[in-house]
């Protein structure tokens, strides 16, 4: 397995365990704002992570490529991100509808 491919699966990974972190915490009556903000900031915390991570895993890398790390997988970081966030919220307050 590639370099590449190693970093995008672990910002999958780490997006669905952020995004199962928020849909936990997150309750049904939270306000909005307060909602929109919490995910933002997880959400960053959790990209810084894995952009260490992804810096210590491309020891070795030509300069050229070690740009490129920045920007793997960040729309499948945000879509995992959103998707483990609504469904985890939706399968533990389904009794309110």
């Amino acid at each position: 397995m590639q370099i590449e491919d190693k970093i995008y699966y672990l910002r999958v990974i780490i997006a669905a365990i952020a995004g199962s972190i928020l849909g936990i915490i997150i309750k049904p009556n939270s306000d909005q704002s307060n909602t929109i903000g919490l995910t933002i900031l997880i959400g960053i915390i959790s990209y810084a992570i894995s952009q260490i991570i992804a810096t210590r895993i491309a020891t070795g890398v030509p300069k050229d490529k070690k740009k490129k790390i920045i920007t793997i997988a960040i729309f499948g970081y945000i879509f995992m991100l959103f998707t483990f966030m609504i469904l985890i919220y939706t399968v533990l307050n389904q009794n309110i509808i």
